[in-house]
């Protein structure tokens, strides 16, 4: 082995500063997990058990049938109590009181004095009943017994055997031996057995009547999903209301408070009731809390409609089937209908269902139509499917102006004799010199009805599609007359009010639709020229009672309360041309959606049954065409469309430029000649609008660096 040198001195050689320098980092070791005593671990496990879901739903069921027994009998008790004291009678006196019907109240009281005293009658008869029984009970055995021997005496001297004198008798006697050892043999079972029947019986009453409290019911209970609409759920829901003197009319009341309600009946997808307020409680009350007692019947708001009818101190809930109103309705018979044909004085319009689930059709007979709603709500289809209708009678001329110019009227040509499309100034005032044609033609039809009173002329349909548009348009004409606003020297307003005031006499009729409705783009002569009103969503109640008129409003019309975008093609309408509950101011229509293709074929059968129209078409006044700029117009808000639908809107934007011409291969050229190109999507070729607004981009930016250089 080799000695080990040990250095006792201190070297004095200097360190070398340049020597590499290592670092140790001493990492400490993790902090050991807390150790919880055995107490404290077995209190948190068994705090999971317990809170844990299972378990309190199989508690929750336990307790529930366990009280379905209790509340069964405590319902039994109610009726043995009622049945047997006149504290029915009692109820019902309180609540007609408490409903200030006194007339109700002194019926109610006779008729417990007479079951009182038909009850006393019936206490004073038990006293001599006994004596009565006891003397029947004897009377029939002595019969029966005579009858017995008699029977016997007859067979004894049949049989010419004395001996079956007594076999009558003892056959019963030993029949009655049978069932008093029957009697033996089930009785302890029964007695044993029998409690547990009854608790059955009490568990099923309770069961049937919900008899549990709200927190041990099942969770679709609790939460009112699929909760049907009973007396006491619309009376509790009443209660709850928040009007006073109702609440405490109602808890005067007690259980008799469902004598408030008319029956219940369905309607459609949901149910109807009539529900008579107590004195000193106003309609208005009631319809003020709409969405409380919606809620209050576990609804949403837009489920529950509160309409006035005839009867004082009523009114009249609807409560549609949760989530009913969610569903669409089905296709338009306009188009499942090959045959349907149209008649502008007799018929009647499909244009979708009511609430109850009913067909709502509309007379457009010498009627001027107002259609209006927020933007992107079904106004232009709602009117649509009206004049495609109307369009199925050969004698109806139509003068179309649609101010959006985005081709939801291009089926018309070939129908209507003019047809104006575009949002622009220019297309505003081709569209008030048409309304003013129309002044023009009205004119002289009532100059040929004054010398012909017997004379007939042909439905003309003047339609403008945006008329708001037509209103707040800024451009003044060279006889210094504004084309828009709504002062007498404005020429569209006064062109409209004119139509209004004589066109039903000599049927020119006006239709307008217009959106987002106020004082400057719906002039209130205008609006309130119209024979029907309908509205789809609105913003606030002040746009309701423009749209539809104060009176249907008060009534309970609501479009403001419906929901926009979930509720779209639902109108109110007010009118006289659509059958409305008797007693109402409105009616809820929820319309068939036509699509542009269906309703192609529908103009197309229209086209068929006429002897040919040319279509005066005003697109544009002559200005070149930017086709790019055209396809982002035509595209709108949409995120992308089919190239088929995007040749269809070009072309009928423009028919002339964008005609035959025009195919896939000429589209998908341009988009690649600024840098974008169709793709295709589920195996579709579409055209999306951020490409094509890329391309704009793109080329304003070169068109401006080349203008810079």
């Amino acid at each position: 082995m080799g000695d080990t040198v040990v250095h006792l001195h201190k070297t004095t050689e200097p360190p070398n500063l340049n020597a590499p320098v290592t670092t140790l980092t001493v990492v400490p070791d993790p902090p050991a997990a807390p150790v919880f005593p055995l107490w404290v671990r077995s209190g948190r496990a068994v705090k999971a058990a317990v809170t844990h879901e299972r378990t309190t739903t199989t508690a929750r069921a336990v307790a529930r049938h366990t009280l379905y027994v209790w509340g069964g009998a405590r319902i039994a008790a109610r009726r043995t109590w009622d049945g047997r004291t006149a504290a029915r009678y009692e109820r019902y006196m309180r609540a007609a009181e408490a409903a200030g019907n006194m007339e109700a109240a002194a019926e109610w009281e006779e008729r417990g004095q007479r079951f009182r005293d038909a009850r006393h009658r019936r206490r004073m008869d038990l006293l001599h009943s006994p004596v009565d029984a006891a003397k029947g009970a004897l009377v029939g055995t002595g019969m029966g017994i005579g009858a017995l021997v008699a029977l016997g005496v007859v067979l004894a001297i049949a049989n010419e055997d004395a001996a079956q004198v007594i076999t009558p008798l003892m056959a019963v006697i030993e029949f009655i031996r049978l069932l008093i050892t029957i009697v033996t043999v089930v009785w302890g079972p029964l007695v044993s057995i029998g409690p547990f029947l009854a608790l059955l019986a009490l568990w099923a009453v309770g069961h049937h009547q919900q008899a549990a409290p709200a927190w041990a019911l099942p969770a679709n209970v609790r939460n009112g999903e699929g909760e049907p609409i009973t007396p006491s759920i619309v009376v509790k829901a009443l209660r709850d209301l928040g009007v006073p003197a109702l609440a405490r009319a109602i808890k005067e009341m007690g259980d008799a408070g469902a004598s408030m309600l008319g029956p219940i009946t369905i309607a459609g997808c949901g149910v109807e009731v009539d529900v008579t307020l107590p004195s000193g409680v106003a309609t208005n009350e009631v319809q003020g809390k709409r969405r409380k007692l919606a809620e209050n019947l576990t609804r949403h708001e837009h489920e529950v409609f509160i309409t006035i009818p005839e009867a004082a101190r009523t009114v009249r809930l609807w409560i549609a089937d949760s989530g009913a109103l969610d569903e669409p309705i089905g296709p338009s018979p306009l188009v499942t209908d090959e045959t349907m044909t149209a008649n502008y004085k007799t018929g009647k319009a499909p244009w979708g269902q009511d609430l109850r689930g009913d067909a709502a059709a509309i007379s457009l007979y010498q009627r001027h139509l107002l259609v209006t709603g927020l933007s992107n709500q079904g106004k232009t289809a709602a009117l649509r499917a009206l004049a495609l209708w109307l369009a199925l009678d050969r004698s109806v001329r139509f003068w179309i102006a649609d101010l959006k110019g985005i081709g939801d009227w291009a089926m018309f040509e070939g129908i209507a004799q003019v047809l104006i499309e575009g949002p622009s100034d220019d297309h505003v005032i081709d569209a008030t010199e048409m309304v003013e044609d129309a002044v023009e033609e009205m004119n002289r039809r009532i100059e040929e009805r004054r010398r012909d009173p017997s004379i007939v002329f042909s439905p003309l349909i003047v339609l403008v599609d945006e008329a708001q548009l037509a209103f707040m348009c800024p451009v003044v004409g060279e006889d210094k007359r504004p084309y828009g606003g709504a002062k007498a020297t404005s020429r569209y307003f006064m062109a409209v009010r004119k139509i209004h005031n004589q066109g039903r006499a000599v049927d020119v009729l006006m239709w307008q639709g217009t959106q987002d409705p106020t004082d400057q783009n719906l002039p209130k002569l205008v609006r309130e020229g119209a024979h029907t009103r309908a509205s789809l969503v609105l913003g606030t109640e002040s746009q309701a009672r423009m749209a539809l008129g104060d009176k249907a409003v008060d009534g309970g019309a609501a479009p403001h309360l419906l929901r926009q975008g979930l509720d779209k093609g639902t109108l109110v309408v007010a009118s006289d041309g659509i059958t409305i509950p008797a007693g109402q101011a409105s009616i809820t229509v929820r319309t068939h959606f036509i699509d542009e293709e269906p309703a192609a074929e529908v103009a197309d059968r229209a086209k068929a049954l006429r002897d040919g129209v040319t279509t005066l078409r005003v697109i544009d006044r002559g200005e070149e065409r930017d086709a790019l700029a055209d396809v982002a117009a035509v595209l709108g808000d949409a995120p992308r469309l089919r190239t088929n639908e995007v040749l269809k809107r070009l072309h009928a934007l423009d028919a002339k430029v964008y005609g035959d011409q025009w195919t896939n291969d000429r589209l998908k050229a341009l988009l690649e000649e600024h840098g974008e190109e169709p793709k295709k999507s589920h195996g579709v070729m579409v055209v999306h609008r951020d490409h094509v607004l890329r391309a704009l981009a793109h080329r304003d930016a070169a068109g401006s660096a080349s203008a810079a250089e």
